[in-house]
C-alpha cells in the first residue's frame, strides 16, 4: 500500500419568479454605485460607470441574468437587473443547507462510526456477529478505516466466529443523488448512512500492448486498496463511454475501448456504499491480522450489542467549510437529510427532506424559494437573486456563514489576481452546464459591509446539452468562462461602492 492523494485533494474532486426585491422597509435604491474617486484603476472605474444592462449583455449569455447588491446591515437595494426572477442556484444551494444544519445540529455535532459485537471475546476470538455500523459520516475514508482496524485489533480481536455485517440504515439509501445526470459522474453517487470516499470508487486504465490493465481502487492519504464491490470490463464499441449494471450485487461498469487513449484516471460513483466499506475495512482488517469473512449487509441493527471501537468525525463547523470550499454533493446531502431528521421532518428521501428545508428557508429566513435538493446538483430548484441575498442578509454579515465560505479572489482578464484588489469578498459558487451563479458577502476597501447574488442561466442550451446527454457540452465552457468574467467585472465594480 503506497501513499497516493492527500484528503484535501479527494474532496476537490435549478418555481415561479419570486415577487419583490425589497430586502427592508424603505429599500434606498442606487442604479448606480457610488465610487471612491480615483485609485480604483481606470479599468474599475469604467465598469463601475458604466450601466448595468450593458455589462450583462456585453458577456453574451443569451437566457437570463439576475442579479442584486444590497447593504449587509440594512438590506437597502444599492443596484439589481431582473432580480425578482427564479433560477438554478447550483451549488449555491448549500450555502442554505450550511445554516439549516448549523441550526438543527449545532456547529459542535460530530458523526460516529462504530464497531459492534453481538457476543463477546474470548481468547481474541469474537464469539458472534462483527457489525460495522454507521453514523452518517459524509468524509469517511480509507485512512478512517485503517484507524478502524487498528483499533478492532487493540480491542483483542483476531478473527470472528459468525459473520461480518454493515449497517447504514441512519441514512435513507438513496442510489444516486440526481436520476437525471449522467450515470458515472463521481459527483452523483449514492447517499446513505455507511459513506466511504464520497462513495467513488477510483477508476485508472493503461494501455498493455493490444489490450488495457484497468484498475478500481479506494485510494486515500496513505492506502491505494483494491475492491471487489465495483469492477470495470473494456468494451468493444464507440458509444456509449460507460455502462452500469448492479446485477450480482457489484457495482459492474463498461467503458467503451475507443474512449481510452494510452491511459487516464476518474472517480465513478458507488452505488453500494455500505458494501462498499465493508470490503475496504476487510482490506485493512486483513492488514492488521485480522481474517473476516466478506461483508453481508443488514437492514437494522440487531440489540444487545457491545461497541468494539468506535471513531468520530471533525465537528460540523470544519465539515462544514471543507463542503462550502470543495463543494461536496455528498456532504451536503448527508448534511440536509440529517438537519431533516433532527427537527423532526420527513427525511426518507432528498425530496421530503428539500421540501422541509424549503419549508424552514420561508420561516426562519424570509425566502421563497424551491430546492430539490441540498446540494444543487438537481436543475429544478429555484431561487431568485432577491432572496438569496434576503437569506444572506438574516444570517448577517457577522454570522457564521460568512466565516465559513470561500475567498473569492478578485483578478484581471487573464485571470490574475489583482495586485491592489478593491475588495474582499467570500462566496458560495455554483456551477452546472449552462448555469452560473454567485452568492455572498463583500467588504470594501472602506469596510463597508455588502450582499450580492448573481444567477446565470441559458434554459434552452442547458435543455439541449441534457437531451444531448454529453458531459461537456459544445460551448459550455466559453460559457461559463464568459459568466465568470462578468461575476468579476460585478464584484470590482461594488468595490467602489
Amino acid at each position: 500500500m503506497t501513499a497516493h492523494l492527500t484528503r484535501r485533494a479527494l474532496l476537490g474532486g435549478a418555481m415561479a419568479a419570486v415577487a419583490g426585491v425589497a430586502l427592508a422597509e424603505a429599500p434606498q435604491r442606487a442604479l448606480r454605485p457610488r465610487l471612491r474617486g480615483e485609485g480604483a484603476g481606470q479599468a474599475a472605474t469604467a465598469a463601475a460607470r458604466a450601466p448595468l444592462a450593458d455589462l450583462i449583455a456585453a458577456a453574451q449569455l443569451g437566457g437570463s441574468v439576475g442579479v442584486l447588491l444590497a447593504d449587509a446591515r440594512s438590506g437597502a437595494v444599492i443596484e439589481e437587473h431582473e432580480a425578482g426572477a427564479a433560477m438554478p442556484p447550483a451549488s449555491v444551494t448549500k450555502a442554505i443547507t450550511a445554516l439549516y444544519a448549523l441550526g438543527a445540529l449545532g456547529s459542535d455535532h460530530r458523526f460516529e462510526t462504530r464497531l459492534l459485537a453481538t457476543g463477546p471475546v474470548a481468547e481474541g476470538v469474537l464469539q458472534g456477529d462483527l457489525i460495522l455500523a454507521g453514523g452518517g459520516d459524509p468524509v469517511l475514508g480509507t485512512d478512517q478505516m485503517a484507524d478502524l482496524a487498528v483499533l478492532l485489533r487493540n480491542a483483542g480481536v483476531r478473527s470472528v466466529a459468525g459473520g461480518f455485517r454493515v449497517w447504514g440504515g441512519a441514512i435513507p439509501a438513496i442510489a444516486q443523488i440526481d436520476p437525471g445526470q449522467l450515470g458515472h459522474l463521481g459527483y452523483n453517487p449514492a447517499v446513505g448512512g455507511l459513506n466511504l470516499n464520497f462513495n467513488r470508487v477510483h477508476f485508472e486504465w493503461a494501455r498493455q500492448g493490444g489490450n488495457y490493465r484497468v484498475t478500481m481502487d479506494a485510494r486515500t492519504d496513505r492506502y491505494r486498496p483494491d475492491v471487489s464491490i465495483a469492477r470495470m470490463r473494456v468494451a468493444d464499441r464507440d458509444l456509449p463511454v460507460y455502462t452500469y449494471s448492479g446485477a450480482e450485487g457489484v457495482d459492474d461498469w463498461t467503458v467503451a475501448r475507443s474512449a481510452l487513449g494510452d491511459g487516464g484516471a476518474r472517480w465513478l460513483p458507488v452505488r453500494r456504499p455500505a458494501l462498499y466499506a465493508g470490503d475496504v475495512f476487510r482490506t485493512m482488517a486483513a492488514a492488521q491480522g485480522i481474517a473476516l469473512p466478506a461483508a453481508q449487509e443488514i437492514a437494522s441493527l440487531p440489540g444487545g450489542t457491545i461497541t468494539v471501537a468506535r471513531l468520530q468525525s471533525d465537528r460540523l463547523s470544519v465539515l462544514l467549510r471543507d463542503m462550502l470550499n470543495f463543494s461536496t454533493n455528498l456532504t451536503a446531502e448527508v448534511l440536509g437529510l440529517t438537519a431533516t431528521a433532527a427537527r423532526g421532518g420527513n427525511a426518507s428521501g432528498l425530496a421530503a427532506s428539500a421540501r422541509a428545508m424549503t419549508g424552514w428557508a420561508r420561516q426562519a429566513l424570509g425566502v421563497e424559494a424551491r430546492f430539490v435538493d441540498h446540494s444543487g446538483l438537481g436543475d429544478a430548484s429555484r431561487i431568485s437573486a432577491a432572496q438569496m441575498v434576503r437569506a444572506l442578509v438574516a444570517a448577517g454579515p457577522d454570522g457564521a456563514l460568512r466565516a465559513l465560505l470561500k475567498d473569492i479572489p478578485l483578478t484581471d482578464a487573464d485571470g490574475k489576481p489583482l495586485r491592489n484588489p478593491p475588495a474582499q469578498v467570500v462566496a458560495k459558487t455554483g456551477t452546472l452546464n449552462f448555469v452560473s451563479a454567485l452568492a455572498g458577502y463583500l467588504r470594501t476597501a472602506g469596510g463597508r459591509d455588502l450582499v450580492f447574488a448573481i444567477f446565470t442561466v441559458d434554459p434552452d442550451r442547458r435543455a439541449r446539452a441534457i437531451a444531448a446527454q454529453d458531459e461537456v457540452p459544445e460551448g459550455a465552457r466559453g460559457w461559463n468562462q464568459r459568466a465568470r468574467r462578468l461575476q468579476q467585472q460585478l464584484l470590482q465594480r461594488w468595490g467602489a461602492v
